[in-house]
């Protein structure tokens, strides 16, 4: 027997949306369109394929792949069998998948066409039992299509229960291991008392509205962008990975509604040729968010766009935006509005603790904590780190430093852990610099992030070289590109004859980034 309607898990959202909607189309990926019942039955036949397949509730499936359709059919249908769904970021170095694999121990890994060739080395060391190729045309592994199509598409009996954990979506740590945050229905649907927070409507989508997933699903943007689509009724249109020309090709194509991009994407749409003959009118709100956006780029941009702006502020242990500057915020905003990150979304507490965790008055800097349904669970299997990132009260830090004015607006001033924001990615010094450091010539180095037109912020090293060493910065590039993923290595080498530091030795950083930023 069907269960009874609950709009508190995602597989809830998606029966209820079936039976309203069964023949509105759901989701659109390069010629494929899928409705809303096919969507239902398919998932069915996904949740009922990892029973098949000996999985039980809590056991993880990961997702090697590009931005498709068939991703939001495996995350719902492993949310029906109560299995943990792993997005897995592709631009990471392999050996940092290899740890995220062996971490997350998946039963099951669907990885699509681009990275076939890499399975081999990736799963050595994982307790992998099935691979699946995510396209029809691949013959080395089981098809997507082959492997979900031997089930029926008969719901299941049990719903999953509303704090269950359906995502573990991997952050980089200070440490260089990527952690893995552990989100529940509640947290990406923000549900409290059985009942979905009552969002702002540009937060909000409905039938008939159209959203355009450019950004990675990998990242809590593009996973909960694509998931607040499909809550509210409407079209999810997804490309396989961000580009300008099938950006505004899918927006004047499809009448996207609503699209969500980082400050670098928003930089390249207003920089290329073929917006001036692009019909965008269609849109209604550009979101923007995930790393630092320059006043003259945004003021740009809003004057490109005959369409309302809204920034937003957010991490994947909040299960995305908890903070936002309101569309309202940016008519005719000042300068000094625009750098704010907005204010709290309903149901979300914003406070400034200081190191004793104590509250902070109005406009003074401390370290900015959240608390909110839409915070995560936890860490995974990092029980030490959960319990430093979430206190008894159910604050999490977030390990920002910010502000808040008597008006309750949030100024993000700096990052405690000195983590990079880089063209949307998060990169942490300490990687870097032990990527570095291994180097022949490399004496010392300190990693900051300097502020970029393009990028928001650009990985940069600062080096004290080792004695006679005539090289050029290139190298050391290039040999930190070998060791992680290419957007963490920097951009460009500094060489200095020594690096500024405390009385306690630590290197001051601040100090770094002012003397650099100057140049």
């Amino acid at each position: 027997m069907t269960p009874a309607f609950d709009r508190c898990t995602i597989p809830g959202v998606l029966r209820e949306q079936a039976a309203l909607y069964p023949d509105a189309v759901a989701l659109i990926f390069e010629g494929r369109s899928t409705t809303y019942a096919e969507l239902e039955r398919r998932t069915n036949q996904i949740a009922n394929a990892f029973r098949a397949a000996g999985l039980r509730p809590g056991d993880r499936v990961a997702h090697l792949g590009k931005n498709s359709d068939r991703f939001f059919e495996l995350l719902i249908g492993a949310a029906k069998a109560q299995v943990i769904f792993v997005p897995l970021n592709w631009r990471l170095a392999r050996p940092e998948l290899q740890y995220v694999l062996r971490d997350a121990e998946p039963t099951i890994l669907f990885v699509g066409a681009e990275f076939i060739s890499e399975i081999d080395p990736l799963t050595a060391e994982a307790p992998i039992r099935h691979i699946v190729a995510l396209e029809d045309s691949q013959s080395v592994f089981e098809s997507y299509t082959h492997w979900y199509a031997k089930v029926l598409d008969t719901p299941p009996e049990s719903p999953p229960p509303i704090d269950q954990v359906v995502l573990i979506m991997y952050t980089s740590g200070t440490t260089g291991w990527p952690k893995g945050a552990m989100l529940s229905h509640r947290s990406v649907l923000r549900i409290a008392d059985s009942h979905p927070i009552e969002d702002p409507e540009w937060f909000v989508w409905t039938h008939g509205e159209v959203a355009l997933i450019a950004m990675p699903t990998f990242h809590i943007g593009g996973t909960g962008q694509g998931l607040r689509a499909l809550k509210g009724g409407a079209s999810a249109v997804i490309l396989r990975e961000f580009a300008v020309d099938t950006v505004l090709a899918a927006v004047a194509q499809f009448r996207v509604n609503k699209l969500f991009l980082v400050p670098s994407a928003i930089q390249a749409v207003i920089q290329h040729p073929s917006l001036a003959t692009t019909d965008y009118s269609c849109l209604r709100y550009i979101l923007y968010g995930a790393s630092p956006i320059p006043i003259d780029l945004l003021r740009k941009a809003m004057t490109a766009f005959g369409c309302r702006y809204v920034q937003m502020y957010g991490s994947t242990e909040t299960s995305g935006t908890v903070v936002a500057l309101s569309p309202e915020d940016h008519v005719a905003a000042s300068n000094s509005l625009l750098s704010t990150a907005g204010r709290a979304l309903p149901g979300v507490e914003i406070k400034i603790i200081d190191e004793e965790g104590r509250v902070l008055p109005v406009d003074a800097p401390g370290e900015i904590v959240v608390r909110s349904v839409a915070n995560m669970v936890g860490y995974w299997r990092l029980p030490d780190e959960t319990a430093k990132a979430i206190d008894t009260d159910g604050w999490l830090r977030t390990g920002d430093i910010g502000s808040l004015d008597a008006d309750g607006y949030l100024r993000v001033r700096d990052r405690l852990k000195d983590m990079i924001i880089s063209g949307g990615e998060n990169v942490y010094p300490a990687e870097v610099e032990n990527a570095i450091y291994g180097h022949p010539a490399v004496s010392e180095v300190a990693v900051i992030g300097l502020p970029h037109p393009r990028w928001g912020e650009a990985v940069t090293a600062i080096v004290v070289p080792k004695a006679g060493f005539t090289g050029e910065g290139d190298a050391i590039i290039a040999w930190a590109r070998a060791r992680i993923a290419a957007y963490k290595a920097p951009k460009t080498v500094h060489f200095v004859e020594s690096l500024p530091r405390n009385a306690s030795g630590k290197i001051l950083r601040r100090s770094l980034r002012d003397t650099f930023s100057e140049r």
